[in-house]
């Protein structure tokens, strides 16, 4: 239990932190290099889900924040389950970061919208959201109501390669700590899932067995 809560909450910390720099000190579409022509800094807001992707309009800007509850909260339900099972503390780990990562997307979208003064909006003429003026600061009437505010993006790959004669960027998604956290959450379980689900299988048998042995007990 206290592995899982140490790693939600470090994640949440590290990731509202930042989130709420940028959104404060940068303006939209403002960047800093970090590591010339490999990284930097980019401050975009995204309406939608991790890297970028999105569903059209206000109607599917609040479906999807109520999707993110609902997966988050079963996420939160089997990380309960296998912490009661004591299963292998990486694949618990793990969970949390796909939890944490969950969790910070959806501060985001649910509170962001009603603290900042500003942000990116739907304009239903051109059909998109789009770029504001200024920097954001706290109070205010608010940009958005509840679960309709936008997740803040910094981490930015600059590097590109030229290829047939074009410039192609390797990957152009913005993304943020919330965003790494779900990823590397589930490449490690992918890495180690023989490791992971080996434990997990041995411990349902002797689970199955130490019931079969009350029971065979009991009747007898």
């Amino acid at each position: 239990m206290k592995k899982a809560l140490f790693t939600i909450l470090g994640v949440l910390l590290f990731d509202q932190i930042l989130k709420i720099w940028v959104k404060l000190s940068f303006h939209y579409g403002e960047s800093v290099t970090l590591i010339p022509g490999w990284f930097d800094l980019q401050f975009v807001e995204n309406p939608g889900m991790a890297f970028g992707w999105m569903l059209p309009g206000n109607a599917g800007k609040l479906t999807l924040s109520i999707f993110r509850i609902i997966v988050v909260t079963g996420i939160g339900y089997y990380l309960w389950k296998l912490i009661k099972q004591k299963v292998h503390s990486g694949y618990i780990i793990c969970v949390s970061l796909i939890v944490a990562g969950a969790l910070g997307n959806i501060i985001d979208s649910a509170v962001y919208g009603l603290i900042f003064d500003r942000g990116s909006t739907f304009d239903p003429d051109i059909q998109d959201y789009t770029m504001y003026f200024g920097k954001a600061q706290f109070g205010g009437n608010g940009y958005a109501p509840p679960l309709m505010g936008n997740v803040v993006d910094m981490f930015h790959f600059d590097k590109t390669i030229t290829w047939n004669g074009n410039t192609i960027e390797l990957f152009p998604p913005v993304f943020n700590v919330a965003d790494s956290a779900i990823t590397v959450g589930i490449i490690i379980i992918l890495l180690f899932q023989k490791r992971f689900f080996e434990n997990l299988e041995k411990d349902n048998k002797q689970e199955e067995s130490s019931e079969t042995t009350v029971t065979v007990n009991h009747e007898a």
